[in-house]
């Protein structure tokens, strides 16, 4: 009987790339393993999972809005509702085991399921582990994880570092530089700075590149802006008829857009700095402020530390971050000792590690 499995998760690409990385991994080394994927209606990955090649089950579920607490009025309802659903889901599917991978789906779906003695596992990809996850960790299989120093949230026993799950279209990636900057209609002559908030866009990273967009072509550079939703209209309008600027909400080859870069802004999630330590890019960091317990400050400090990045905090960005990316993109030493040190950093093969101890732990 082939096997079943379920990886429950989503929110942004952070979460939701690693876990298709996961779904490939254990397709390569089983072809015949059924994987169904469990997200929250609504979200990112009711989109993204079905274009990677995956079934996906959506369910109700919202998390806790710390910043209106009003809003919070028919969160135990929609828990309820999502328990219910995640009961018909695993009964209907009945895995041999569930992953989870961050995100509001993960926990009613890995907590039933260890209700029901289906082993479970964790893919915590940050420095900091969320509570969810913290809960769900006494009772998991296994938990794998990117980075030492774990067992602060975690049963030790149970910890495995693996590093995080990065695409294999990136890993893999064999494009030019010339190939990727052709792909967005740009000048190979020129560099090229690649600005991504991450999967939902940065509002002061948006702000500060918009507000001084004229300075990219003053200084001969061109753009690669991948801006969120949010902010999508806004870019188009300030680099209407700009030859320099390519601009869109999200960018579904990244790997063109790694190619072609020569200097990257980024945000500092667990998930971009896997890619941008693979590709070896040199990156001026912007820590989202508001995660969880500040663990993108401490992500970005600790590449800053090994004079593998450098960081410009989310409240000087209007005022520091362009000239900061322009000076780098001009001190060509500065950018090989980053792109040196970045580089020691990766790890390619974190996918291929969990799909074998998740197959190895459910075949005994």
């Amino acid at each position: 009987m082939n096997k079943k499995i379920i990886i429950a998760g989503g929110g942004t690409g952070g979460h939701i790339f690693p876990a298709v990385a996961i779904a490939n991994a254990l397709k390569k080394i089983e072809p015949g393993i059924e994987i169904l994927f469990v997200g929250a209606k609504g979200k990112m990955e009711m989109e993204k999972i079905p274009q990677a090649g995956y079934q996906i089950e959506g369910i109700d579920i919202a998390g806790f809005n710390r910043s209106s607490l009003i809003k919070n009025i028919g969160l135990p309802f929609k828990l309820v509702k999502s328990f219910l659903q995640v009961k018909r889901i695993i009964k209907s599917f009945q895995p041999d085991a569930v992953i989870g991978v961050g995100g509001y789906s993960s926990f009613p779906v890995l907590r039933f399921a260890q209700a029901k003695n289906i082993p479970t596992f964790i893919h915590e990809s940050n420095s900091f582990a969320g509570k969810s996850n913290m809960m769900l960790g006494k009772k998991a299989t296994k938990i794998f994880v990117a980075s030492d120093g774990m067992q602060k949230f975690f049963p030790e026993d149970k910890i495995m570092i693996t590093g995080n799950p990065v695409r294999a279209g990136i890993v893999s990636n064999s494009i030019s530089r010339d190939e990727g900057i052709k792909f967005f209609g740009l000048d190979p002559a020129k560099k090229t700075v690649l600005v991504t908030g991450g999967s939902l866009g940065a509002k002061n990273i948006n702000e500060a590149v918009g507000e001084h967009i004229n300075e990219f072509e003053k200084n001969d550079l061109q753009l690669i802006w991948q801006t969120g939703k949010l902010y999508a209209d806004k870019a188009k309008q300030i680099s209407a008829g700009k030859k320099n600027v390519w601009t869109n909400d999200f960018i579904t080859k990244m790997e063109y857009a790694f190619a072609a870069a020569d200097v990257v802004i980024s945000r500092s999630g667990a998930m971009s700095i896997a890619e941008l330590c693979v590709v070896k890019k040199p990156v001026v960091f912007v820590p989202f402020p508001f995660a969880a317990e500040d663990h993108q400050t401490a992500n970005a400090k600790s590449l800053v530390d090994k004079n593998a990045g450098l960081m410009i905090k989310d409240n000087e960005a209007k005022e520091k971050l362009v000239a900061a990316i322009i000076d780098l993109s001009k001190d060509e030493n500065k950018q090989m000792a980053l792109k040196e040190n970045i580089g020691k950093l990766a790890i390619i093969n974190a996918d291929v590690v969990v799909a074998k101890e998740i197959l190895q732990a459910i075949n005994k």
